[in-house]
């Protein structure tokens, strides 16, 4: 029997809710059904001082949100697909993508001073060891120093002067509408960015047929690809939100190229893996890097 609503949970901050409208738009195109939705404030939103692993790791954003999910609270929930681990929780299925937004990170400084043109020592604020990492081998005489909460919170934080940079990602900041604020954005083979980032990515329960047959419309095929390559890479090498490592997979017709590099706990050294395949092999080229940076790593990227 058909349902006569459907209930979305997210996050409640701005950034999470324009995401959910966004998928809410496109499920308007295909359902008649009438869409409520409901916040859900997550670990992750609670603690926006200690960095992510002190507290329990990249689950802390999602795990509320899938408990209500298991407990038929909700039908949907709607997740940064990079903010999510990725090992997937039982009896839930992450499977549908909105059309990828940009990868790329993009650096905002007070003054908008250029990167390249910061005083050494000036403080950088990232709460990602990758990023720190990346941005160390491009200028190593920079501070870099934790970061945490939204947006927002972060661009105070820096307008009040406890940063002279900080360090997100474009897709965040073209959705709040903020690209004004942006001093330099960094393409994908200047910094490789984490998996997933840039993709809304929408749950439900794997036993949910009717919820799936009305996500399956509103998937887009190529994101759902390169979601589940990048995804892969981070099953294999077992990674966490402490991680040092930045997975980019693109589609070039029927090719399919992945990206992939790896940093030792100290970022002192760096893996690095880039090969092609048809994308019909698309996860079997995931297995092959994720094997080869697990073997050449030899378990240095472990914290």
């Amino acid at each position: 029997m058909k349902r006569d609503k459907l209930i979305i949970g997210t996050r409640g901050s701005q950034l999470a809710q324009i995401y959910t409208k966004k998928v809410i738009n496109d499920l308007k195109k295909v359902s008649s059904t009438h869409i409520e939705t409901r916040k859900i404030v997550t670990s992750g939103d609670e603690n926006q001082k200690d960095r992510l692993s002190n507290i329990g790791g990249k689950g802390l954003f999602s795990k509320k949100i899938e408990i209500e999910l298991i407990n038929h609270n909700i039908d949907i929930a709607v997740h940064a697909l990079k903010d999510m681990p990725s090992i997937e929780t039982e009896g839930l299925i992450t499977n549908f993508y909105l059309k990828r937004n940009s990868p790329n990170e993009i650096f905002i400084s007070n003054d908008n001073i250029n990167f390249q043109d910061l005083k050494p020592d000036s403080i950088i604020g990232t709460s990602s060891y990758r990023r720190e990492y990346q941005l160390k081998s491009i200028r190593s005489d920079l501070k870099y120093k934790l970061i945490r909460g939204n947006v927002d919170t972060r661009m105070k934080k820096l307008e009040n002067g406890d940063y002279d940079a900080i360090l997100l990602s474009k897709a965040g900041i073209e959705a709040l509408g903020l690209t004004n604020k942006i001093t330099h954005e960094f393409n994908t083979e200047e910094l490789i960015p984490c998996a997933g980032q840039g993709i809304i990515a929408i749950q439900c329960r794997e036993n949910d047929q009717e919820i799936i047959n009305i996500l399956e419309k509103i998937n887009d095929d190529q994101s759902r690809i390169i979601a589940n390559a990048e995804r892969k890479i981070l099953k294999i090498l077992e990674g966490d939100c402490d991680t040092a490592v930045g997975v980019y997979a693109k589609i070039d017709k029927d090719l399919v190229t992945i990206k992939a590099e790896l940093f030792s706990v100290d970022g002192k050294q760096r893996f690095f893996v880039e090969e092609s395949e048809n994308k019909k092999m698309v996860k079997d080229l995931s297995i092959k890097i994720g094997e080869k940076l697990k073997s050449e790593s030899k378990g240095s990227y472990k914290r």
